[in-house]
């Protein structure tokens, strides 16, 4: 007999105005909140936060900036400020890297998490995981926790509003699970229940983002929230955290790998998960030798979602800083899940080969 440890967020939340039921939310879990996150989620998000807990009779302890990087250093900071402060519900604003460390800090401290996205850019709000960083940024581990969000609070409204190209990121990361799933399948065949589960939800996410993704992505460069957007944010948040929640992590693979190298370069580090998982998204289908017509349409998809197709859109790189970015990708644990053993001149290769492709989108 095997055993399974599946781990759900309690609610998730997703809508116009979803952010007005924070207080009553808050109330059903502790009296006491610490608000933690990035500093433009902060600024944008405070206001409504303090008024929802105020008319919920939940005292706000404090506001703290998250530190910058999901380090281990910043969650024990944070774990002893929740501690000095008697906190009893921490809320996490911002992106994966804020809501990855406030996540941690609830889970090292037992105490229940609400998580609300002031970006779509990843699936961090809803897993119960952290990835981890040194406080240089550089990418450290993956690390699992015990619980997952008590609650997700995906306003649809606060999301628009964000810049477009963490849309596009947390379209690129999305359209990722579907990608490197198929490729970890081709090594390790879906064949019990959970691991079809993540198949299908991959698949989902792939199915939704090519139908909505570009109009989603256009609304949000307006400033307009949609039908569309509605539907790429279901898959960003929900149908991926679905399928690394039913997978127990183990779906990624070059994409992720190639990101990771990406940590150890100052220039490229900051430029988002997500625009760095989608680039990646593409040389994973090099990687695979896949057709040329078959690559160029996922180009095309990637380009209308706002995703980099050349390392030039990411950073001008010298000869040496894009061989520590392939070695690194190379030596990264995801890159084990690829089917065929990925070396640096294979690596290299796919890079080269999008780059040429990518005069034909």
């Amino acid at each position: 007999m095997t055993q399974q440890n599946l781990v759900f967020p309690a609610r998730v939340l997703r809508g116009a105005g979803v952010i007005n039921q924070l207080g009553a939310i808050c109330a059903g879990l502790g009296q006491r909140a610490l608000l933690i996150g990035g500093h433009q989620a902060l600024q944008a998000v405070e206001a409504q936060v303090r008024a929802q807990l105020l008319a919920a009779n939940v005292t706000l302890l404090a506001q703290e900036w998250f530190g910058g990087e999901t380090s281990i250093n910043h969650i024990n900071r944070l774990a002893a400020l929740a501690t000095e402060l008697q906190a009893e519900v921490l809320i996490g604003v911002g992106g994966g890297k804020s809501l990855d460390t406030v996540k941690a800090v609830g889970a090292q401290l037992g105490l229940p998490v609400v998580t609300l996205p002031t970006i779509a850019a990843t699936c961090s709000a809803v897993t119960p995981l952290s990835i981890r960083y040194d406080d240089n940024g550089n990418f450290f581990d993956i690390f699992p926790l015990p619980q997952a969000p008590a609650a997700v609070i995906i306003d649809s409204e606060l999301l628009a509003k964000a810049p477009a190209r963490w849309l596009a990121a947390g379209l690129g990361d999305t359209l990722a699970k579907w990608y490197e799933f198929r490729a970890v399948s081709a090594r390790h065949p879906a064949c019990d229940g959970n691991a079809l589960s993540s198949l299908a939800h991959s698949q989902i996410c792939y199915d939704v983002i090519a139908e909505h993704g570009p109009a989603a992505y256009a609304a949000v460069l307006r400033g307009e929230s949609s039908a569309s957007l509605d539907q790429v944010l279901d898959a960003i948040f929900t149908w991926a955290g679905l399928t690394s929640l039913m997978s127990n992590g183990a779906h990624a693979a070059a994409s992720h790998a190639i990101y990771e190298g990406f940590t150890f370069c100052d220039k490229t580090r900051e430029f988002g998960h997500g625009l760095l998982v989608g680039f990646g998204n593409l040389c994973l289908l090099a990687l695979e030798n896949r057709a040329d017509e078959e690559v160029l349409d996922e180009m095309r998809l990637a380009r209308d979602c706002g995703v980099p197709l050349t390392l030039s859109e990411i950073a001008e790189l010298d000869e040496h800083e894009l061989a520590r970015i392939v070695r690194e990708s190379v030596h990264a644990p995801d890159m084990e899940n690829m089917a065929e053993a990925v070396t640096e001149a294979r690596l290299l290769a796919a890079m080269v080969r999008i780059e040429g492709l990518s005069g034909r989108v």
